[in-house]
């Protein structure tokens, strides 16, 4: 039998059946030894084989293949990834100049997975009721620059609902994961569009008893016919997960554009001559925050590591 993960909370998942029923399974302890980096092998948007046993059990016994998947860090556990959701036709990262304010690098090393893994991205400017006059300015800048480079951008507030049908609107009909890091309003922003799923996990949240923030409780909700929403927890940061140095500026989209007139063809975009990149930074055809951000996921690859981009 097949179904769809709609609910992991770490050990059991909820599978919407073809049926249209809902089971409660487990994966199979063998089922870990795949060859699975992650250290969640099934992740919500997942469809799957289901084993229903005769004592009533049931258990995930095979993943179909994925279209994409979207990974952050793992709690407490620098060198391993934590797969987000898969099979989505968009994300939607909420991101704020201020209270608090969001990093570029973070929005960055998001954008950069993303392209990773093939996945659209819209950017959700939120909060803009807060902003004072410098803050406004931060925000034009911000949307000039990532509208430049294709990425759409959308600004909104729950407190005259500026953006809200529109990002409703952008979410009918497909799956879609709102990410971001805690206290940007996502929470907020999942009321505003479907109230009915911000209740559930308002409800999910004072049962764990931890907030939004620390658990690891994700779901995907059917807010309207045939339009999903994935809700996750806070994210602090994404890494270079299976992502080569030479393949990296791949992922920043007007990287790879400019790359094609670099004298040669395996430039890092770091010291050599010719670099069309370095060129673009130098005469101010390149944001240095984009620059700055690429340099980032360098270093971390070349050392191994995994740094926090809040």
């Amino acid at each position: 039998m097949q179904g769809i993960v709609i609910k992991s909370s770490g050990s059991v998942y909820g599978v919407r059946m073809d049926d249209g029923s809902s089971v409660e399974c487990r994966v199979k302890g063998n089922f870990r030894l795949k060859g699975i980096k992650s250290t969640n092998p099934v992740a919500v948007g997942d469809y799957v084989e289901v084993s229903l046993r005769e004592d009533g059990t049931a258990y995930i016994v095979d993943i179909l293949p994925r279209k994409n998947y979207i990974v952050r860090k793992a709690s407490n556990l620098s060198k391993q990834s934590h797969i987000l959701a898969s099979n989505l036709d968009l994300c939607f990262l909420v991101v704020t100049v201020s209270h608090p304010v969001t990093s570029t690098t973070f929005i960055d090393r998001f954008l950069a997975s993303a392209e990773a893994y093939r996945i659209p991205v819209v950017l959700v400017f939120n909060k803009i009721d807060l902003y004072n006059s410098t803050e406004s300015d931060e925000l034009n800048y911000l949307i000039a620059l990532y509208e430049s480079i294709g990425y759409m951008c959308l600004k909104t507030s729950t407190v005259d609902n500026s953006g809200t049908a529109t990002l409703k609107k952008m979410m009918q009909g497909k799956v879609s994961l709102l990410a971001g890091n805690s206290g940007v309003g996502k929470s907020s922003l999942l009321n505003a569009v479907a109230p009915q799923v911000a209740a559930r996990v308002g409800e999910i949240s004072r049962t764990h008893d931890t907030g939004m923030h620390t658990t690891t409780y994700t779901e995907m909700f059917e807010f309207m016919p045939g339009s999903f929403i994935v809700d996750t927890p806070g994210v602090k940061g994404f890494g270079t997960y299976d992502m080569e140095v030479e393949e990296m500026s791949h992922y920043f989209v007007e990287f790879f554009e400019l790359s094609q007139n670099c004298k040669y063809g395996n430039c890092t975009h770091t010291h050599e001559p010719g670099c069309a990149v370095l060129e673009a930074l130098k005469s101010g055809r390149l944001a240095p925050s984009r620059y700055q951000s690429y340099l980032s996921m360098l270093e971390e690859k070349s050392e191994g590591k995994y740094r926090s981009a809040e």
